[in-house]
Formats: C-alpha cells, structure tokens, sequence
C-alpha cells in the first residue's frame, strides 16, 4: 500500500522577517516496513541556503535559511511512502522486563549501547518516583516486557483524556499525569517516563496516522494531523512501537517519520527569526492512500 502526505506549514508575521534559519523534520524514514517512494518540500519564499544531513538519531533533517525580508512563510512537504504490514511481536515471547532493564545497565553489546541513552532524563520525558509508581502495577516481578508495556498502554489510554486545550508543548510530564489529559504528545511523553523511570529504554517517535473507519464510526484520534507514540526496546527483538493515544501497536497505517528522545529532537519545523512581530502558524495535514 502506496501513502501520500501533505503536511502544509503557514507562519504569517505581523511585521516584515529580515532573516530566518530554519531546520525541518518533514521526510518519512525509511526501513521498518517503510519505503519512501518520492518526497518534495516546496519553501516559499525560496531559501538562499538548503542543504540536508542525517541528524545523531538517523532522520532526515533539512536546513535552511531566507535571507530576504518576509511577511509569510510556507512549507509544504509532500511525500509518498510504499508501507508493508509489520508482524504483531508474540509479547508473552519477550524476556522478563527486569532482565531486560539489567542487560541495559551491565551489556556492552553495540545495540545495547546505542539504545543505553534512551533510559535517561531528557526535557520533556523526565524519570522520577510518582512516574514509576504509575507504571508499577503494570510490571510485576517475572513479566514479559511487552506483555507489562503493552498493559501500561491500555491503561493510559483509559485514564488520560484527549483533550488538545489542556496542554502545550511546555507542559511537563508531572502536571499531564496530575490533569490525566493532553494529546498525542503528552500521551508519548508520558509513557516514555514511566518506562525510563523503570531503568527500560524507550523512545519519541514522530509520524502520521492513516484511519480506516467503520462507516458511522469516527477516525482515530491523531489521525490527518501530524501524531506521536512511542518505542521501547528488546534485545534480540529490537525496537517495538506502541501508540497510548488509540490503544494499538502500530503497523501499516503509522507512517514514521524520526525517532528520538523526545519531541525536541524530532520538532517537525523550527527555527530563528530577525523580526517579525507577532506570528500565527497553520499547520494542515492529509493522509491518504496514492
């Protein structure tokens, strides 16, 4: 199966940007069950400078900068993407989540490490005592590690409310489990904690959602905007994802497109302005089957 996404980007400033340098995470990653088949990013105005580079984690990332005055800025990243169905991991098959969270403090195998800094504090997934709490009726002793994440999933998805006033992208991860709601970012966040908080490694992943409803039934939440989940690592399994937001594990229908260790790391686009003013941003996102 064949997706197309068209992620739009608007910034309209109140008075005239002399300059801008701006990054972007706007390509879907290949791998994992994903090939991209052809990806765009038409920049209005045309930037003086562009370039692209793989960042630390492995995403696409381009650069870029306007240096001509401005009152608008648009974005707009059309990809393609050819998506295959991944297979559903056996979850009672995985390790005990405490053997996994010891190989992660005492291994040296290259895969361990490389997954060893996902297991510490970064700025919007904090570890700390209230968030262990929360993830400890889910990892009793002697418990397969995606058997525990796959309940903490569920029981997210039960006690916190989707609610897009709630929170912004300041919000820490403390206030989103005192209010019990937020959005998919939250959600992500949280969860992540909870799991670093444990001694587990786990990670941000970015992306977009594809929904195929029932008819009289709605899509799920996340989806025709951009969305987030999470992974949590295994050895000799690797990475497994897992969305809080609806309660599934994905597969062809989420559309990766840059992991790291939270949403910083992953901003879709961002960057610094010489004037401006005031600013409002329009984002606008499609998702459909090429």
């Amino acid at each position: 199966m064949k997706l197309r996404v068209v992620h739009r980007t608007t910034y309209l400033y109140s008075e005239a940007v002399s300059t801008s340098y701006h990054e972007a995470h706007l390509a879907p990653r290949d791998g994992e069950g994903a090939r991209l088949v052809a990806h765009d990013m038409a920049i209005d105005p045309t930037p003086g400078v562009s370039r692209e580079r793989l960042d630390y984690f492995g995403n696409r990332a381009l650069h870029f900068s306007i240096r001509e005055p401005h009152r608008t800025l648009e974005v707009v990243a059309t990809s393609t993407v050819d998506v295959t169905p991944k297979p559903a991991p056996l979850l009672h098959t995985t390790p005990v989540w405490q053997e996994v969270r010891d190989r992660l403090r005492r291994d040296r195998r290259k895969d361990i490490l490389d997954a060893f800094p996902f297991t510490l504090d970064s700025t919007s997934a904090r570890v700390g005592p209230p968030l262990a709490a929360y993830a400890a009726p889910s990892f009793t002793e002697n418990r397969p590690i995606l058997e525990a994440v796959s309940e903490l999933t569920a029981r997210v998805h039960a006690d916190f409310a989707y609610d897009a006033k709630a929170t912004d992208v300041t919000t820490p991860v403390l206030e989103v489990l005192r209010r019990r709601r937020g959005v998919c970012q939250d959600f992500a966040h949280f969860q992540i904690s909870c799991l670093r908080s444990l001694g587990l490694a786990a990670r941000y992943v970015s992306g977009y959602l594809l929904t195929r409803p029932p008819p009289g039934r709605p899509k799920l939440v996340g989806a025709d905007a951009s969305h987030a989940w999470l992974s949590v690592f295994v050895p000799d399994f690797g990475w497994v994802d897992f969305d809080p937001t609806n309660n599934l594990i994905p597969s062809d229908e989420h559309l990766t497109v840059a992991q790291g260790r939270d949403f910083a790391d992953v901003t879709p686009l961002k960057g610094v302005i010489h004037g401006g003013g005031r600013h409002e941003v329009r984002v606008a996102v499609d998702v459909g089957v090429a």
